[in-house]
């Protein structure tokens, strides 16, 4: 077989083959920056719609680390650094120098006091025990009068908060939240008709702390006060006492007794809490009932621990309780607002009615029968929590039912 040699054909290949090479040059170059910008628009589309959080896909890259970090609501968005999760009652001066270590504390205390400008030579008296390197003040003034405190020396370091008509656990649920004093190892919440000549904040502190109590009072003066309850009167020759003893007539207490008023109690008109049991009684007081009557028998729950131990009376420190009419006795003879009487929808007293809706009532007795409503009110809730939570399991039924066999 015979093969012919074409010339012209072979030009023709060599001549077409760098148009080829060139041709393949350019689609690859193409395609490569097709696939690269298409890389980086992804990329970039993905950082934005990311930004925006319309795509969570960065939460599935967290460590575990990230997962677990216990975080306030709202701050999920913020750096950790920056968050901070507390407040204080301390005021800043409007200018100067900012302290470095923002996290330096000095160790303070909170002194919480309802007032009324009626009281105002008590009320006096009782801040001027209290050192201020060593306590804030803050006053709850229930009559809207401020500006007449303006002349006392203490006057401008006090926190000043005002409410017409309200008592001094409205203040203390709306003002003393957790998060806010959580500064403060030891809250005073005091009423205004205390006598402290023989009382020494320091050393009352002092005595609290080596004896343990995370609820407290100091004893009172059982010849100058006005007294209510047998365990809070002061006894000679002792330190603190925790219980109290009666063994005749009803509702005797012996040694064996486990509940208040006999053991773990203090009365409402000048508690002491440490911060931790604060942070628990905060949450107990109700919103709506402003008298706090039955909260005192419940305190206990919140004395981190056996409250047979942890609530008492201080003897060695103590006060005098004067029992002078403060709410409800505002304006002398004139009408308290029928506001103050006790609800209808949760209680049935026609008694209580009865006065509410009489134009000769007295303020002072419509506060006291308000208050008699509320603490019946808040019997019926703590029955029903305690009812219809399965995960709750009162400490105490136990005791009570060993004392009782």
């Amino acid at each position: 077989m015979k093969t012919t040699f074409n010339l012209a054909s072979v030009l023709s290949d060599l001549k077409s083959r760098p148009c080829v090479c060139s041709f393949f040059v350019t689609v690859t170059l193409i395609c490569g920056a097709y696939f690269i910008g298409n890389a980086y628009v992804a990329k970039e589309n993905k950082e934005r719609l990311t930004r925006w959080e319309v795509i969570p896909t960065m939460q599935n890259t967290e460590s575990n680390t990230c997962k677990n970090r216990c975080r306030p609501a709202g701050s999920e968005s913020l750096p950790e650094g920056i968050v901070v999760k507390t407040s204080n009652l301390g005021m800043q001066p409007l200018w100067g120098s900012i302290p470095e270590n923002k996290n330096a504390k000095p160790s303070l205390n909170l002194l919480a006091i309802a007032v009324g400008i009626k009281q105002k030579d008590l009320v006096n008296q009782i801040v001027e025990k209290f050192p201020s390197s060593n306590f804030v003040v803050m006053l709850f003034h229930y009559d809207g009068v401020v500006d007449e405190w303006s002349n006392l020396s203490w006057s401008d370091r006090t926190i000043h908060v005002s409410a017409k008509n309200q008592t001094k656990w409205w203040f203390a649920k709306r003002f003393l939240h957790p998060d806010i004093v959580a500064d403060y190892d030891y809250i005073f919440l005091w009423d205004e008709d205390l006598g402290v000549e023989n009382f020494d904040p320091i050393r009352y502190l002092s005595i609290v702390q080596e004896e343990g109590l995370e609820i407290s009072q100091p004893g009172l003066d059982p010849v100058k006060s006005e007294l209510h309850h047998p365990i809070t009167v002061r006894r000679r020759r002792s330190r603190v006492h925790r219980r109290y003893y009666k063994f005749k007539g009803s509702g005797r207490c012996d040694a064996q007794s486990t509940d208040p008023p006999c053991v773990g109690w203090v009365e409402m008109m000048a508690p002491v809490f440490s911060k931790a049991a604060w942070q628990c009684a905060w949450y107990m007081v109700q919103n709506d009932l402003i008298h706090a009557w039955g909260l005192d028998r419940k305190l206990g729950y919140c004395a981190q621990g056996d409250r047979m131990k942890n609530v008492g009376v201080v003897d060695a420190e103590y006060i005098v309780h004067l029992g002078l009419p403060t709410l409800g006795g505002l304006d002398g003879n004139k009408l308290i607002n029928v506001s103050l009487a006790p609800p209808t929808k949760e209680n049935s007293n026609s008694k209580a009615q009865a006065l509410s809706n009489s134009n000769k009532a007295d303020p002072r007795a419509l506060v006291r029968w308000q208050s008699f409503a509320e603490m019946q009110i808040f019997d019926r809730r703590w029955t029903n929590a305690s009812k219809e939570d399965n995960c709750w399991i009162d400490p105490y039924r136990r005791l009570v039912n060993q004392s009782t066999h």
